[in-house]
């Protein structure tokens, strides 16, 4: 993962993501990522329980 921190109270997944940082151009080039879960990955404690998420900008 890439500027994510992922956090699971009971029920409620809370993720956090530092939106001032960048890590450079997508694959296509087109974006610059700010954050990425690079894939599907299981939910902390919730193995059953998936996520994908990119955060970008063009």
């Amino acid at each position: 993962m890439k500027n994510i921190e992922m956090n699971v109270a009971g029920d409620v997944l809370t993720i956090k993501v530092d939106l001032s940082k960048t890590f450079g151009k997508s694959s296509s080039g087109k974006s610059t990522i700010i954050a990425s879960t690079e894939g599907n990955i299981s939910v902390p404690g919730k193995e059953e329980i998936k996520i994908g998420l990119n955060v970008y900008t063009k």
